[in-house]
């Protein structure tokens, strides 16, 4: 199985479907916690569009949980921190 895919949720490796992206600040998340050794881990893609290009950043962090809900909204959580934190400095 593909690092990729299961780093970025894929179905074939566990993927929770996260719904639809949320805005925040102008930014969209995306939650995309996979299954990770009996938990979900906390995974996400927060993009922008600046100058007419979609910008993406894809971040995954140590956060783990036993449910997919509370997979979606820690990764929801942390999107929004990210952008709080860094702004437009993430496409960098």
């Amino acid at each position: 199985m593909s690092f990729f895919k299961k780093l970025f949720g894929s179905a074939d490796a566990g993927g929770v479907d996260g719904g639809e992206p949320v805005e925040h600040k102008g930014y969209l998340i995306r939650a995309t916690p996979y299954q990770a050794g009996g938990q979900y881990q906390t995974c996400g893609v927060i993009t922008r569009e600046i100058d007419g290009e979609t910008k993406e950043h894809r971040f995954v962090r140590a956060d783990k949980t036993t449910s997919p809900e509370d997979a979606i909204a820690i990764s929801l959580r942390k999107g929004r921190q990210i952008i709080d934190e860094q702004g437009d400095a993430i496409f960098r």
